[in-house]
């Protein structure tokens, strides 16, 4: 049974404007990928701009749409590259849903079964304390600790850009094996409406 934390709703791309990439874990391991994790952030906001046409006031929204959407594509895609179960065959992926107002961003990848509770308890702190304190805690205890899970990405998301975050767990069977999954949906409310 799914479990839901945070802003998460699911999003059928069917009525709108939308791009999914998807990255098998058997052609070149996902961890080896980091390289491609920027030029996908960098591809999905470009292709964005081309639905923001105006004068030249505009210039700078569109440039800071642009760097919002490169900055939290990248981060969710480094995240889901470093946190996948390499140990199962499932492909990790990110759909990018634009909307008139509003892009929304949902990353789907495998999650080692060990790293479940881990992930559940930081959104957990994540959606209930205050995020400065969060933050400066992060930091303090990636310090000590040299810690590789820090969830600094996920505050400055929404700290920096105001961004609302989700994520619903799930498990599935594959060839008698089960696989943990997490998707993770980033909702980006737009300062100007798309052209879609």
């Amino acid at each position: 049974m799914a479990q839901i934390f945070g802003d998460y709703v699911d999003e059928q791309p069917t009525n709108v404007e939308h791009l999914i990439i998807g990255f098998s874990p058997t052609s070149i391991p996902l961890k080896q990928r980091w390289r491609n994790n920027g030029l996908s952030a960098d591809f999905l906001a470009d292709y964005l701009q081309t639905f923001f046409v105006g004068d030249d006031e505009e210039i700078n929204i569109r440039a800071e749409i642009k760097s919002a959407v490169s900055y939290i594509a990248n981060e969710l895609l480094e995240n889901a590259m470093k946190f996948s179960d390499d140990s199962v065959d499932y492909a990790t992926s990110i759909a990018f849903h634009l909307h008139k107002d509003c892009l929304t961003f949902y990353v789907r990848n495998s999650i080692p079964k060990q790293n479940v509770l881990k992930f559940h308890r930081f959104i957990e702190d994540l959606l209930t304390q205050d995020l400065s304190d969060l933050y400066i805690k992060q930091l303090e205890k990636n310090a000590m600790q040299d810690s590789a899970h820090s969830g600094l990405g996920f505050i400055t998301m929404i700290q920096d850009y105001g961004a609302l975050l989700g994520w619903k767990f799930d498990s599935l069977m594959k060839e008698e094996q089960e696989i943990n999954t997490v998707t993770t949906r980033v909702k980006l409310e737009l300062p100007v409406k798309a052209n879609v």
